[in-house]
């Protein structure tokens, strides 16, 4: 255990992290504590693995570290500087963020393929093919709750900056997927885990299949739906729709290989209702927070309610294990086709909650808000002065989104799953609910986009 050397960086390492996008700002000035470290290489430089937590009023924070040590600096790394050892071993090396050096990121692939260092990362492989080590490493740039390392064309190291016990929703889910031979989601070769003193147990990140010429979902979506607002785009039947459809197809195609490894089980109206009165009083704690919402807790309430009278008419409704964040930013564009990425689930939920069972339509109801607010963002800050203009290219928008809203269904419901079309009331319900949740995400994040949500909460609670 190299605690030791942590505990005089911890200092320093504050005020990095609190410059960490991956690093939960209300932290910020929170003392650290060292929980397990080790250090990998026989010469420079060398990785310094290291867990730490912040204290803090929602509980200790506990945060995985990658950093490079190296007697000297040179001066390409020298913006990537954190401090310098004052003391042990290693006294008078530099400390530095470890994704600005190829070289130490290349260590930590050799390290990994090769069983793992003594208390520090080691990988559980899920195939058993060797890992490729000659492969040149490189961050992307795409960097949220987690951190992606790209080695060559081949490989993609997912670090989880905020480190679990194990079981992983994500590990899990893509294991399973990948023993169903799923074409739809990369391929999982291995689960890196820690088992240092402090830190047994901890799933730290997983190896998987990269794809290098998948383009972003998300930004292809806002790209369309900006030429659909200024007329440049194809027509109604043209445009993303065909890709929108294709989409649903692979969404479908996921939750039938996720149905198969984890199994189904049917709801009971009384497990409905309970799921209801979980929305209801989402509504009522958001409501509080966010007043604009008020004026539509009646309507959508009732909406709830609804799903709890028509929970036993009609298909048979089933819960299993779903990818629990979707929209079109979990979604790459192949050459060969979708595919689907990040089974971690909403990472303000609980281990535990993001691997119960749930629902398919609330994925759906996901991509569907998503598509929304991709038709929002390509209409941009709609600053045109003509109100017969501006209303034309909202409308435009309003189009767009509507579409590829009914295409993704259409495609996901001719996969042979389960129809959404099926559950009507229910589907609107969670994408009221999902809308509830990015009302108070927005006030608190982005004020300026409220009314995004709140746009689509009074179609919701309008609509019958």
């Amino acid at each position: 255990m190299r605690t030791e050397i942590l505990q005089p960086l911890l200092p320093a390492l504050g005020p990095w992290l609190a410059g960490r996008r991956w690093f939960d700002a209300r932290y910020a000035g929170a003392p650290l504590t060292a929980e397990a470290a080790s250090v990998v290489g026989d010469e420079p430089p060398l990785l310094l693995h290291a867990v730490v937590s912040a204290d803090g009023a929602a509980g200790p924070l506990r945060c995985q570290l990658l950093l490079g040590l190296r007697p000297e600096l040179p001066a390409r790394l020298a913006p990537a500087a954190i401090a310098t050892v004052p003391s042990g071993p290693w006294q008078g090396w530099r400390v530095y963020d470890a994704l600005a050096d190829g070289t130490v990121l290349a260590l930590l692939l050799r390290t990994l393929a090769g069983g793992g260092a003594e208390h520090g990362p080691r990988l559980e492989r899920s195939s058993r093919y060797p890992l490729p080590v000659g492969l040149v490493p490189r961050p992307l740039q795409v960097e949220q709750s987690n951190t992606s390392v790209a080695y060559g064309d081949r490989l993609l190291l997912k670090i989880f900056r905020r480190p679990e016990p194990g079981p992983h929703t994500e590990v899990e889910a893509l294991r399973a997927l990948t023993g169903q031979d799923c074409v739809r989601t990369p391929h999982l070769f291995g689960a890196v885990h820690s088992d240092a003193p402090g830190a047994e147990g901890l799933v730290l990140g997983l190896v998987e299949e990269f794809l290098p010429d998948a383009r972003d979902g998300w930004e292809e979506a806002v790209r369309q739906a900006a030429d659909a607002v200024a007329g440049t785009g194809r027509p109604a039947g043209g445009g993303f729709t065909r890709d929108a459809a294709a989409l649903g197809r692979a969404v479908a195609d996921v939750h039938g290989a996720l149905g198969a490894a984890f199994g189904q089980t049917r709801l009971t109206t009384e497990d409905v209702a309970e799921e209801t009165a979980r929305m209801t009083m989402r509504l009522k704690e958001a409501a509080e927070e966010v007043p604009a919402l008020a004026r539509y807790t009646a309507r959508l309430g009732a909406l709830f309610d609804d799903c709890a009278r028509v929970a036993g008419r009609g298909c048979p409704l089933f819960v299993q294990r779903i990818h629990g964040d979707l929209h079109l930013g979990q979604a790459l564009r192949a050459h060969d086709g979708w595919r689907i990425v990040d089974f971690e689930g909403e990472p303000a939920r609980s281990a535990a909650e993001r691997a119960r069972p749930e629902p398919v339509l609330k994925d759906v109801a996901g991509m569907l808000r998503s598509f929304d607010y991709a038709a929002r963002t390509g209409l941009g800050a709609d600053d045109e002065s003509v109100p017969a203009i501006r209303l034309r290219r909202r409308r435009r928008a309003s189009a767009w989104a509507a579409r590829n809203r009914r295409a993704f269904i259409t495609g996901y419901a001719s996969a042979g799953h389960e129809d959404p079309d099926c559950h009507p009331v229910l589907l609107r319900a969670f994408e009221a609910d999902k809308a509830v949740y990015e009302a108070v995400y927005e006030s608190r994040l982005r004020p300026d986009r409220l009314p995004i949500p709140l746009a689509a909460l009074h179609r919701l609670a309008t609509s019958r």
